[in-house]
C-alpha cells in the first residue's frame, strides 16, 4: 500500500524523507516553501542530490509539491494571473530538480467572473507553463465553498478538456465528500468513481489525499477529521482504500497532526483498513 502524509521541509527539503519514515509513510506530500507567502523555491544542489538518493534508497511511492495557497488560476485580476503562473512555473522547475513527479494545485475562485470565464481563466493560465519533462500538474477536488472551482467533476473535466497540457486529478475524499459526493460505504464510494468515470475518467486519477471529514455531506465546509472519526466514518474510508480502482494510487494524508495523535496514527489506522 501506498501511503504517507504531508510534512515538513524546515531545515532542507532532504529532511522529508526522513519525517516521513518517522511516521510509517513510504511517499508523501511537501510544500517547498511556506504556502503563506509568495515565494519561490530555494533548494540547493547538496539538498537535491541527498533529497533523490534517500527518496530512491528509503521509500516506494512518489512525491507531490502542494502548490502555494495564493495561486488562484481561475482569478480575473491579470496581476494576481501572472503571479500565479510565475509561481507554479517555479515549483515546475524544483519538482523536475528533486525528480518529483507531480505539482499538485487547486483551480482557486472566481472572485464574481462567473464558473464559465474562471474555468476558461484556469484552463488558459496552466497553458502557459512550460512543464518539464516528467512532471505532471495535477488538479486537486475541492470542497466548493463560496465561489472556489474544482468542487464538481465537471469542472475537472473542462480544464482537462480544454487545457493544451497532460493534467491528471488528485481526489480529496474530504473535499468531495463536502462538495456533494457520498463517500461514507462502499455503495456510496462505487456510485461516486463511476460518476467520475463518467465526467472525467478513471485513468485520470494519479492521486488520493485521503481524509475524513469534520463536517457533513453537501456542507462544503473544509475542515479534515482523523480517518474514521469524521463525517466519512471507518466504513467509507475502508471502501476508498479498498475500491479495486483506488488501491494501487498513492494516499497521502492532510489530517490532523496534534500531540496526541498525528500521521503515525492515521498511517496505522489506514493500514490495518487495508484488506
Amino acid at each position: 500500500m501506498l501511503v504517507g502524509a504531508h510534512v515538513s521541509v524546515a531545515g532542507g527539503v532532504d529532511n522529508a524523507i526522513d519525517r516521513q519514515r518517522e511516521i510509517g509513510g513510504n511517499c508523501g506530500q511537501i510544500f517547498t516553501h511556506s504556502p503563506q507567502v509568495w515565494d519561490t523555491p530555494s533548494i540547493s544542489e547538496e539538498q537535491t542530490t541527498s533529497f533523490r538518493d534517500q527518496t530512491d534508497a528509503e521509500l516506494k511511492g512518489p512525491w507531490v509539491i502542494h502548490s502555494s495557497y495564493l495561486v488562484n488560476l481561475a482569478t480575473p485580476k491579470e496581476d494576481l494571473r501572472a503571479r500565479s503562473i510565475e509561481n507554479l512555473q517555479a515549483e515546475l522547475d524544483a519538482a523536475a530538480q528533486l525528480e518529483i513527479p507531480y505539482l499538485n494545485i487547486h483551480l482557486g475562485a472566481h472572485t464574481g467572473a462567473g464558473e464559465e470565464q474562471g474555468l476558461e481563466n484556469a484552463a488558459t493560465a496552466l497553458d502557459e507553463l512550460a512543464v518539464p519533462t516528467g512532471v505532471q500538474v495535477l488538479i486537486e477536488s475541492d470542497a466548493g465553498s463560496g465561489t472556489k472551482l474544482g468542487g464538481e467533476f465537471e469542472h475537472l473535466a473542462t480544464v482537462l478538456d480544454r487545457s493544451d497540457q497532460d493534467l491528471g486529478i488528485c481526489l480529496d475524499t474530504a473535499h468531495s465528500f463536502v462538495a456533494g459526493y457520498d463517500l461514507s460505504d462502499a455503495p456510496g464510494v462505487e456510485d461516486t468513481l463511476a460518476t467520475f468515470e463518467d465526467v472525467v475518467g478513471l485513468e485520470q486519477l494519479k492521486c488520493i489525499h485521503l481524509n475524513d471529514s469534520a463536517h457533513e455531506r453537501g456542507s462544503h465546509s473544509d475542515e479534515h477529521a482523523h480517518l474514521g472519526e469524521g463525517e466519512i466514518g471507518a466504513e467509507g474510508i475502508k471502501a476508498v482504500i479498498n475500491n479495486d480502482d483506488l488501491r494501487d494510487l498513492p494516499f497521502i494524508l492532510e489530517t490532523p497532526n496534534e500531540e496526541e495523535k498525528g500521521f503515525a496514527e492515521n498511517i496505522e489506522v489506514a493500514k490495518s483498513m487495508r484488506a
